[in-house]
């Protein structure tokens, strides 16, 4: 760990590259995360030799190396969908104790643009396809584990007139993960020359923690060499996940070492997966770099909440 940031890389990174995969890919990245029976499921962005991304499973018995992945997709293009021609894209997924499965919220890519999709796995070897839930352009979704309120929580980004046009965090309720109530405020970008004044949006499911819902989310600027994707932290409310208690202003992990910034797009690290361990209290964090490559970062969840609850309300 640097004194710049809050997570440690580690040094076995990247992780998983496209020369790991199986059968033949240009770029594996933005993946999933979770832990079933003891071991570790990424769900990986694969973006094939066409241009077009899938979502393949790898497993590791201790979510560093000896990645075994599986020979084809558990989530790919259906032939004749439309709204899914251009392939899936940047999942997420969260364990549901009502239904006992996980849900997988990812972006389903078709001509009208992006749009949030939903599947539920109970041991990601199949997968039941639930269809789009939030219609284009929507991306960045991630799912709450239970509900509030009686109501299904997703954090998303729309891009709209209306809400999200600056690409914001907002959220929707459900009753039923297929009807959603409009987007409401959670978090914006921050105005001027800060490192989340572009475009922010969710990084892996919020982790439930006795303070609030811990979020971690990535963060754009834009500079005369391109957009550059960094972390950061905020804090909200238990019981009303629109409000933001504390919001970290520094970021806690930036594109410094060469493959985060150098590949597909430089400059990249976008979370996706997490993972917590509740005996040790580390945080293990699931990226991609660059758009190109998975890499792996920890951190004390102790020391993750320390920095944000000494921030500014």
């Amino acid at each position: 760990m640097s004194e710049r940031e809050l997570f440690r890389r580690h040094p076995a990174n990247p992780i998983l590259t496209a020369e790991h995969w199986p059968y033949p890919a240009n770029a594996v990245f933005n993946p999933a995360a979770a832990q079933v029976d003891g071991t570790t499921v990424l769900l990986v962005r694969v973006e094939d030799l066409t241009g077009v991304s899938h979502l393949t499973v790898a497993r590791s018995a201790n979510g560093i190396d000896g990645w075994a992945i599986d020979p084809d997709p558990l989530l790919a293009p259906s032939e004749g969908v439309e709204s899914e021609q251009w392939g899936f894209e940047d999942p997420r997924v969260t364990f549901v104790p009502e239904h006992e499965r996980w849900a997988i919220t990812c972006t389903a890519y078709g001509p009208a643009g992006p749009a949030v999709f939903l599947a539920t796995t109970r041991d990601f070897t199949s997968v039941e396809r639930h269809g789009i839930i939030r219609q284009p352009e929507d991306k960045n979704a991630a799912l709450l584990p239970h509900r509030i309120g009686g109501k299904w929580i997703l954090f998303h980004r729309p891009k709209t007139d209306f809400a999200g046009f600056r690409g914001e965090i907002l959220l929707s309720r459900s009753p039923d993960l297929h009807n959603w109530s409009a987007p409401e405020h959670v978090l914006q970008p921050r105005t001027g020359a800060w490192w989340d004044s572009l475009r922010i949006g969710i990084g892996p499911p919020p982790l439930r923690t006795e303070h609030g819902w811990l979020l971690i989310y990535h963060g754009v600027k834009e500079t005369i060499a391109g957009g550059i994707y960094r972390v950061g932290l905020a804090l909200t409310d238990l019981d009303e996940p629109t409000r933001v208690v504390r919001r970290l202003p520094q970021w806690i992990l930036a594109p410094l070492s060469p493959y985060e910034r150098e590949g597909d797009v430089p400059n990249v690290v976008f979370p996706c997966g997490l993972v917590h361990d509740e005996v040790s209290d580390e945080v293990r964090l699931y990226y991609g770099a660059a758009d190109t490559s998975v890499c792996l970062a920890t951190a004390q969840l102790g020391e993750l909440l320390a920095a944000v609850l000494a921030a500014p309300a």
